[in-house]
């Protein structure tokens, strides 16, 4: 999942009804807000950022604000989008709509701590249990992200500190193939085993034979060649894995 995708994913779940005109609003900035959201909601992005800037002109309101930073995230605006909805946030600070948008920012800039921090600010704010789900999926992808860049700088303990909340969060396929793989670099077999038993069990994204390559690898180091045979088998069967599930097969024999 790319990190604009995420964004989009995560930016307008919250069932928030702010697009229609806004009676407590002035007039004139309603009738401006109102038409930036149809702009907006056709694809005319620049267009809607004019007008919510008409809006926000007569006044400072943070449902202005929030849409305003919709455009400019959609525009690719990245550092005016985080500043739009801080300003949401200023004037109205327990508005989900903005702190969710806001980590969705954060995420794609690629500050993930900071992105957890919002989602958590979501979590602790929203008794909705479909809301909390989705939010938690958030924070699962933000401390994979954290994990798999620690694990990438060599830090393979705070690695696996990431990647279990990540777990913790939602069963993550992706996260749990990189707790199989770093666990089986690491001696940790049975771990690895279990961690690659997971990935299928809640396989979403991921192939099949990420999981059947890491439990082989697990076996073959644990000195069971039968399962590792069976489960380099298994992993040759996906195009991305055959190579290397065929070599270590090979070693086998």
């Amino acid at each position: 999942m790319t990190k604009n995708s995420l964004f989009f994913t995560v930016l307008l779940f919250l069932s928030i009804s702010i697009l229609g005109f806004a009676q407590d609003m002035k007039p004139e900035a309603g009738v401006l807000y109102n038409e930036g959201n149809a702009l907006l909601k056709n694809g005319d992005v620049n267009a809607a950022i004019e007008k919510y800037n008409s809006a926000l002109a007569i006044e400072k309101d943070y449902r202005i604000y929030y849409q305003k930073g919709v455009a400019l995230k959609k525009a690719d605006k990245l550092e005016e989008s985080k500043t739009a909805f801080e300003e949401s946030l200023k004037l109205n600070g327990s508005f989900e709509g903005a702190l969710n948008a806001l980590g969705g920012v954060y995420f794609s800039m690629g500050n993930y701590t900071a992105a957890i921090q919002n989602f958590e600010k979501v979590l602790s704010s929203n008794a909705n249990s479909s809301v909390k789900t989705k939010v938690k999926k958030n924070i699962s992808l933000a401390y994979a992200k954290l994990g798999n860049e620690s694990l990438a700088g060599g830090d393979a303990n705070k690695g696996i500190e990431y990647l279990k909340k990540s777990v913790e969060n939602d069963n993550y396929d992706a996260a749990y193939l990189s707790l199989a793989k770093v666990y089986s670099e690491m001696g940790k077999y049975d771990e690895a085993i279990t961690a690659a038993q997971n990935a299928l069990k809640y396989r979403s994204k991921i192939t099949k034979g990420g999981p059947y390559y890491y439990m082989g690898m697990a076996y073959k180091l644990k000195g069971d060649t039968s399962k590792a045979t069976e489960n380099f088998k298994l992993a040759a069967a996906d195009p991305t894995y055959k190579k290397t599930a065929d070599y270590e097969l090979g070693l086998i024999k």
